[in-house]
């Protein structure tokens, strides 16, 4: 693929952080022996081998220990779902008897002896960061948080002011940031973050004057006393409870369940080839089925997208649970998420009120997510606004991949006669029928307008047939009026629906872009003193 792209805001010195460490289920896992880092050219990437300390300290909670007995400890409550698996407290500890499978451990609970698997990601061992202190699992290590993730959850209603995390960061790969919710005369609530740099003798310092042994006795330190930090530490931000990939233990291979198993108990929405509610699996477990009307597209190519869905996980993708595929209408089970669409979250939800940081946000999010996809040489060829989800605190996932094709030669180039969203749809795409992963670019380009606008459709006041000649022509859409865009990100927009693709941007840097919107750096220690 191209990667031609300039932007001010590239920092070449700066260390890819994501999605180095990712494995394909979108964990944090122990790294490999290369390690992805930006040269001086813009998207393009070299590998070389990170320092040893880099496999201790950037990946806790996930990295195999050699010899002896493995113990980890629960990171938050889990209620077992078959019989295969075991439930436990936070805080139960459990010796490892099996790792084999990437996403279900095999355990023997120490306390109540019971034997049986347990989600990967709901624990961690034992000697890790995050449960180096056992009262309380060291609750405030965020291992997978970002920096605009981290201040997401601290400015949350409920947390008060001196609400904290700690989290590697994003352009130290030997360090770690501290970030705390803070409250100011005028500004308000906001979060701030300062960096936690190591010693050369394996210690921690945020101000060269008080040093630690380690990450927990710089925390506890900090909790008795402010030190020149904007206040003192005075609790752990709560955690979100981890992503489930599979409704159980026994669907990990076998996805086909049972239609008797899921409860339909209220229609969410309506697209072209079925419907969309809100249910229930075993009358239990929230989830949302989309079924297949009859007629309307066959069976095999409806089980096209649960097969893609299926074998493609990040933390910004729907997850797919499970199908029921025999008998029709066929139902394709996946992760619910409570606030809908983007677009009708942004047009009469919740989303109207946003604010513009939050719209940077999603914005990451959603670049996030087709990073993945990009890495994966997968094109998603109908990304917009409808075809991202929203959760909780704003969160936001890709779904939809029913026009999603896995590519080989950077290119896909469909049937005759598909069709296809022209608003939302390259140039090169519409008049030759040539889908890339750059043609997805352009369609984030123009969900980047969607964003910014809450909700207006693109290209107002033009049918697709005119959009078509207008854009051949060299026509863009201009910066919206009524609407708060910086310069800087509508120029980006421009630089996504370039007319050579290219030229385009690649979406690990539209990532980075919008993870680092308006941020430099962590605020040093010496600016809090002051």
């Amino acid at each position: 693929m191209g990667n031609k792209c300039c932007s001010r805001r590239h920092d070449p010195d700066r260390p890819l952080v994501y999605p180095a460490y990712k494995n394909e289920a979108g964990f944090t896992a122990c790294p490999s022996s290369l390690e992805t880092r930006y040269t001086g050219e813009p998207n393009t990437r070299v590998l070389s081998r990170p320092p040893a300390d880099i496999v201790r300290t950037r990946n806790p909670g996930k990295c195999i220990t050699n010899g002896g007995r493995r113990v980890v400890k629960a990171l938050c409550a889990y209620t077992a779902r078959a019989d295969s698996d075991i439930s436990f407290r936070k805080g139960d500890r459990m010796e490892v008897l099996s790792d084999a499978e990437p996403d279900w451990w095999r355990v023997l609970h120490l306390t109540t002896r019971r034997e049986g698997l347990v989600p990967v990601n709901f624990v961690a061992e034992e000697s890790s960061v995050e449960c180096e202190e056992p009262s309380s699992c060291c609750s405030w290590f965020f291992p997978h948080v970002s920096r605009k993730e981290a201040d997401k959850l601290l400015l949350a209603e409920s947390n008060p002011r001196g609400t904290f995390l700690v989290r590697p960061a994003e352009h130290n790969p030997h360090g770690f940031s501290l970030s705390v919710k803070d409250w100011e005369e005028g500004r308000g609530y906001h979060v701030k973050h300062y960096k936690i740099k190591p010693l050369d003798n394996g210690g921690f310092y945020i101000a060269t004057n008080q040093t630690f042994p380690s990450l927990p006795a710089l925390v506890m330190s900090y909790t008795k006393n402010a030190l020149g930090l904007c206040h003192v530490l005075a609790r752990p931000c709560p955690k979100p409870e981890p992503q489930m990939w599979d409704l159980g233990p026994e669907l990990r291979d076998k996805w086909e369940i049972p239609r008797s198993e899921i409860q339909l108990i209220r229609k969410l929405g309506q697209g072209n080839f079925g419907e969309v509610y809100y249910g229930k699996w075993r009358n239990n477990i929230e989830v949302a089925v989309k079924t297949l009307r009859e007629g309307t597209m066959s069976t095999q190519a409806f089980l096209q997208e649960a097969a893609i869905m299926k074998k493609f996980r990040h933390k910004r993708l729907v997850a797919l649970y499970a199908v029921c595929s025999t008998q029709e209408p066929v139902y394709i089970v996946q992760e619910y998420m409570s606030k809908g669409s983007l677009l009708e979250f942004l047009r009469n939800g919740e989303g109207k009120f946003l604010q513009f940081e939050d719209l940077v946000y999603v914005a990451a999010q959603v670049a996030s997510g087709m990073e993945y996809l990009e890495s994966k040489m997968l094109i998603h060829r109908d990304l917009a606004a409808r075809n991202v989800l929203i959760g909780e605190n704003n969160v936001a996932k890709i779904c939809d991949f029913g026009l999603a094709r896995v590519i080989e030669d950077n290119e896909y180039c469909p049937k005759q006669g598909s069709r296809f969203p022209v608003k939302w749809t390259a140039p090169e795409a519409i008049i030759y029928g040539r889908f890339s992963i750059k043609s997805d670019v352009w369609s984030y380009g123009i969900l980047l307008m969607e964003l910014f606008t809450y909700g207006q459709i693109p290209y107002p006041g033009l049918h697709g047939k005119d959009v078509i000649e207008q854009v051949e022509r060299g026509y863009r859409m201009p910066k919206p009026v009524g609407h708060y865009l910086p310069d800087d990100i509508y120029r980006l927009m421009l630089q996504c629906w370039d007319a050579i693709p290219e030229k385009r941007p690649t979406f690990e840097f539209l990532n980075h872009y919008f993870e680092s919107f308006t941020v430099t750096s962590e605020i040093p220690y010496r600016e809090v003193q002051d």
